[in-house]
């Protein structure tokens, strides 16, 4: 395995550096002036569409997808070193690129999925950033980590679908610019195959019958850049049944596919993250004085920084070696590297960003640096897209194979 970046991705990264440098970090802090003076904290700040036409007019869009027809045709091992730099701030650096989640992973399944008439109607604006998405499969009244669990219903009535259900931290919904949910249900219920009772259906926000209820909170944080995490009620929303994705029952090999790259997204974004967390500890630490010598000299520091730079070292490689498996054999032949990389990832991350907050005492859970916002992220992503224990269940059974027989 070469790991050696190409001459396509030196010439992104040299360009998405400087990105960073001159437009994203200064970004930062007007944004957040802008937000308070708007009239609704979900509406978007004008600096962030300023950074969206200066990263088009410097071909930084649609980074992610691989599809050269839709995308900027990059391999996962070449777009990895992109996504890890927006993770350095992840508020607005991939929205900026419009390599955002949920949108990512959205425009991903009209691309594999969608006919002519969707990819028009919905991929067509969401690849030129004129508007946002949501996709809808999480629940509170059900253990969500199994997706078989669903209890929202997709009912067919002549030519339309009738969708009832309950979801919740439905990200990006908040965000006024979503105008289209992706929603899984159930068409079949008490089908044999638990694994084809699902589907899903593009429902516009404006469709009768969808209410967005509430934003939900991630530890004391609305999210407002990433369009909140909402509460979405859907009471005989009615849809024309040409909104249906793919076929009927094939909603959960949908997610599926969805959910590798968006695992492998978020991984690369981490280790961002984390590096960020790294800077900011480093400057701290040669900045400030405690019992008459500076952090830098103190002994527990070296070992918070020494330990943070090999555990980042480590995941880097981890990731870069699922992109490549996910290039070379796919994503099923990546199966356990993507189940590694979402399982170590986020954990280590947590730990590194903990002692960044540690080192900065009360500044490091203040507003005041981005310390932690970066926490509660990372600590979501222990969460989101199955939680840890549902990939170490799956890696664990794929290791006892070889020792159970046949």
């Amino acid at each position: 395995m070469d790991f050696a970046f190409d001459a396509r991705t030196e010439e992104l990264r040299a360009k998405l550096l400087a990105f960073m440098d001159e437009y994203v970090y200064p970004a930062e802090a007007v944004a957040e002036e802008q937000r308070a003076r708007l009239a609704s904290p979900w509406d978007t700040p004008a600096v962030v569409e300023e950074l969206k036409a200066e990263a088009r007019r410097q071909g930084l869009w649609n980074l992610f997808l691989p599809d050269a027809e839709y995308g900027a045709g990059l391999t996962n091992l070449q777009y990895a070193p992109l996504a890890e730099i927006t993770g350095r701030s992840p508020q607005l650096a991939p929205t900026a690129l419009n390599c955002a989640a949920p949108d990512t992973g959205n425009m991903e399944v009209l691309t594999q999925f969608g006919d002519e008439q969707q990819k028009k109607q919905w991929l067509e604006p969401l690849l030129a950033g004129e508007i946002r998405s949501a996709f809808a499969m999480t629940e509170p009244e059900v253990a969500s980590s199994d997706a078989t669990n669903i209890t929202t219903y997709i009912e067919r009535d002549g030519d339309e679908y009738v969708i009832n259900g309950r979801k919740w931290y439905i990200s990006g919904a908040m965000n006024p610019d979503c105008r289209i949910f992706i929603v899984m249900g159930k068409t079949d219920p008490d089908g044999e195959d638990i694994r084809r009772q699902q589907s899903m259906v593009l429902v516009p926000r404006d469709t009768p019958g969808v209410t967005v209820k509430r934003a939900m909170q991630v530890f004391g944080y609305e999210d407002h850049y990433h369009g909140g995490h909402a509460e979405v009620i859907f009471d005989n929303a009615r849809v024309p049944v040409s909104n249906l994705i793919g076929e009927e029952g094939g909603g959960f090999a949908i997610a599926q596919a969805r959910l590798g790259p968006g695992r492998i997204h978020h991984c690369m974004r981490l280790i961002g993250m984390a590096e960020r967390a790294i800077e900011l500890m480093c400057r701290r630490a040669v900045s400030r004085t405690a019992f008459g010598k500076a952090l830098a000299q103190q002994g527990v520091v070296h070992n918070w920084i020494a330990d943070a730079r090999v555990t980042v070292e480590q995941l880097r490689l981890l990731v870069l070696k699922t992109a490549w498996l996910m290039d070379t054999v796919g994503n099923r032949g990546a199966h356990t590297e993507i189940q590694s990389i979402k399982i170590a990832t986020p954990r280590a991350v947590v730990d590194i960003i903990d002692r960044a907050i540690q080192l900065h005492g009360a500044g490091g859970v203040s507003q005041d640096f981005p310390l932690a916002e970066l926490y509660a992220g990372a600590r979501t992503l222990m969460i989101a897209d199955g939680p840890d224990e549902v990939h170490q269940r799956s890696l664990a059974r794929q290791e006892l194979k070889k020792y159970l027989g046949n």
